[in-house]
């Protein structure tokens, strides 16, 4: 590439972000500079202090700026659920399309031994001290369908089993809205396996 080193070194900075490649950071880079500066410098300016300030909530491990999270610190949130996601985007996403009101328990990933990522990476050490002393009345497990996802709902089932805690899993399967000849075969069989009674 035949530009300045500093434009050089602000496509290759914005490659960081997922799903960028050269291109979009040379388009990002060149839009910002011959179009938007204003724009660029705000950027600038909150990625620092957002860098610098949210961290992680100390009972869900959310993202926050707090010690305890807004959802957390919230009173009229029901304690007596706890939905344990792989993710902060899961819990955005199930805070935008639901009216789930119980607390939240971030995993930050999913078990996955050929990784090296065991029970440990996830916190689940701090998930069982928070069965064990102060037990929701229900364990909502939404972690996604992977292999992965199924290993870690499997053993979440099991921790909150030896505590007594009554579970559930979120449901999977032919999206709403869906048609089942475009849908692939491993969904179509979950939804087969998971289906549910109908009341008469």
């Amino acid at each position: 590439m035949n530009s300045e080193p500093l434009l050089d070194q602000l496509i290759e900075a914005l490659r960081c972000l997922p799903g960028v490649g050269p291109k979009s950071a040379q388009r990002m880079a060149l839009h910002l500079l011959e179009r938007n500066r204003d724009g660029g410098r705000h950027l600038s300016s909150v990625l620092e202090v957002a860098m610098e300030r949210i961290g992680r909530c100390e009972m869900c491990r959310n993202l926050t700026e707090r010690d305890v999270c807004q959802i957390c610190s919230n009173t009229q949130r029901d304690r007596s659920l706890l939905c344990a996601v792989e993710s902060p985007s899961d819990v955005m996403a199930i805070e935008q399309a639901t009216g789930y009101s119980g607390l939240y328990f971030v995993l930050l990933g999913r078990l996955s031994p050929l990784d090296g990522i065991g029970p440990e990476d996830l916190g689940l050490d701090q998930l069982a001290d928070r069965l064990s002393q102060d037990p929701p009345g229900e364990l909502i497990i939404a972690t996604n369908p992977t292999v992965e996802g199924e290993a870690t709902a499997f053993y979440l089932q099991r921790m909150a089993q030896k505590n007594g805690i009554a579970v559930s899993r979120i449901a999977h399967g032919v999206p709403l809205g869906g048609e089942l000849e475009f849908t692939d075969k491993s969904t179509i069989a979950h939804a087969f396996t998971s289906r549910q009674a109908v009341e008469q």
